[in-house]
């Protein structure tokens, strides 16, 4: 993402078919992972889109 501030990088784990799957479907839309993990955690917090 241009011109947004660096983020720290963080972990976690996650199954590698889930991980393929998610991946395949984000690259599919035009989207990085990264976008949809946040995308998802905004979502599941209940917080604004930022």
């Amino acid at each position: 993402m241009p011109n947004q501030p660096k983020t720290p990088v963080r972990g976690f784990r996650i199954d590698d078919a889930l991980y393929v799957a998610a991946q395949e479907k984000a690259k599919a839309e035009g989207r990085t992972l990264t976008d949809v993990v946040r995308e998802a955690l905004t979502l599941f917090v209940g917080v604004p889109k930022v």
